[in-house]
């Protein structure tokens, strides 16, 4: 089939997907979940033949940490199936329910958006991950991922094709996977049949897909992450803070890239830093540099997501300055602050303007399993209409109904019967 032949067929399926009950589509991830687990040598197998060729490509570090499965991969992606299972119906629920006159009654119902096109790169765990979101919220979803990991996503896809088929013919068609670049291109121009683009991967690759589609598109370009040590923090926690945040994992989106210290706290916070970063390699401005050995730091470097051992650091005057750099020079993602005056936290959470601010905790915590929402199909630094890790309800719409009893508006038009608007409980 051509692109338009597979978008084609996944809005058919979404019409049978959004009619499908919650048990029907909870069966089909827990069956997923039993084929990975019996299939995951087969899916290893397939890892292990994309990373040699990666390698024997050149691929980066990042890339290969983003492409490599383990069985601790293995058993978090079957832990999401289940999890997304156990999670409550996000469709058909009942928003908003009005009486706007007697007999005619206005009820806001959850829905599914419709056809998904997700475009990824290097990570064959967001497949699972982000079709598992589609099915459960009753959308179809249309995958595209990197070159890199085609025998892996060939893998699961088949597992998740099997699980669906296993548990009901209405899911044909709900889950499909693109193989070449060259179809991207061509996937970004149906916006008679996509509904929504979700691109996860680099800056460039989403730059990209929203300079080329008239889609909507709902992702973030960066994850310039920051850590901001007040004055009045805690600085063993501080720098236990700022290692997890860095060292955990730097190849993520919501790994800190920008450390600012405030000056009252800049000598003894970063003199006791350099042993807890060893790995890491520091870049400081002018003030930095005179407490610790750094590499000079550049505009470029407060503008620069690394997702690697890589660290800026800038000392800072005052709250209202840490504020300030962040809203320049971030990406709207995930900051985090550290102090234990609450005043001072309530103050950098309110004038943050990112998707998920945080205190006293790792930027790393933002991610949708770590939320509950099950999985995530991303992080969005949209506004509209989702923001930060966007799981089950960021994947479902609405629609009005209205139920009257032979109501027609030229008996308001003429003031013979007049509108209520009066707010009633959801049924049942």
């Amino acid at each position: 089939m051509n692109v338009h032949e597979v978008a084609s067929r996944a809005k058919a399926a979404s019409f049978k997907a959004a009619a499908l009950t919650d048990d029907l589509k909870n069966s089909a991830l827990l069956r997923v979940a039993e084929l990975l687990e019996a299939h995951r040598a087969e899916v290893l197998s397939a890892n292990g033949a994309d990373l040699a060729q990666a390698r024997e490509d050149q691929i980066g570090d990042v890339l290969l940490k983003r492409l490599a499965l383990d069985e601790q991969k293995i058993a978090g992606i079957i832990e999401s199936l289940h999890h997304v299972a156990e999670l409550p119906n996000p469709v058909g629920r009942t928003k908003l329910r009005r009486e706007l006159d007697q007999g005619l009654v206005l009820e806001q119902i959850t829905t599914p958006i419709g056809v998904i096109g997700v475009i990824f790169e290097s990570r064959p765990d967001a497949l699972v991950q982000i079709s598992s979101l589609c099915l459960k919220t009753g959308n179809a979803v249309v995958l595209k991922g990197g070159s890199e990991a085609r025998s892996t996503n060939e893998a699961l896809h088949r597992l998740i094709e099997r699980g669906l088929a296993d548990t009901h013919p209405d899911f044909a068609g709900c889950v499909q996977l693109l193989g070449s670049r060259e179809e991207v291109r061509a996937l970004l121009a149906l916006d008679d049949q996509i509904d929504l683009i979700i691109p996860r991967g680099s800056n460039a690759l989403v730059k990209q897909i929203k300079q080329n589609t008239r889609i909507p598109v709902l992702g973030h370009a960066d994850g310039i992450c920051h850590l901001y040590v007040d004055r009045e923090a805690d600085l063993k926690m501080a720098r236990a803070l700022t290692f997890d945040a860095k060292c955990q994992y730097p190849a993520v989106c919501n790994a800190v890239e920008t450390l600012l210290v405030h000056r009252d706290i800049a000598l003894d916070f970063l003199g006791g830093l350099a042993p807890v970063l060893f790995d890491v390699e520091l870049r400081g401005d002018r003030r930095v540099a005179e407490l610790i050995d750094v590499r000079p730091a550049t505009e470029e470097d407060w503008r620069t997501e690394y997702n690697d051992l890589v660290l800026s650091i800038k000392v800072v005057d005052s709250l209202a300055e840490a504020i300030e750099h962040i809203n320049t020079f971030g990406s709207h993602h995930t900051d985090s602050i550290v102090t234990a005056d609450e005043s001072t936290a309530r103050a950098f959470m309110a004038g943050v303007d990112s998707s998920s601010v945080m205190w006293n905790c790792s930027t790393r915590f933002a991610d949708g399993f770590r939320y509950g929402l099950g999985a995530e199909v991303g992080i969005s630094t949209n506004k509209i209409h989702a923001r930060g890790p966007v799981g089950l309800e960021g994947l479902t719409s609405y629609q009005y109904r209205v139920i009257g009893h032979g109501h027609v508006v030229a008996d308001y038009a003429t003031s013979k019967r007049h509108l209520t608007h009066r707010d009633l409980k959801p049924a049942g």
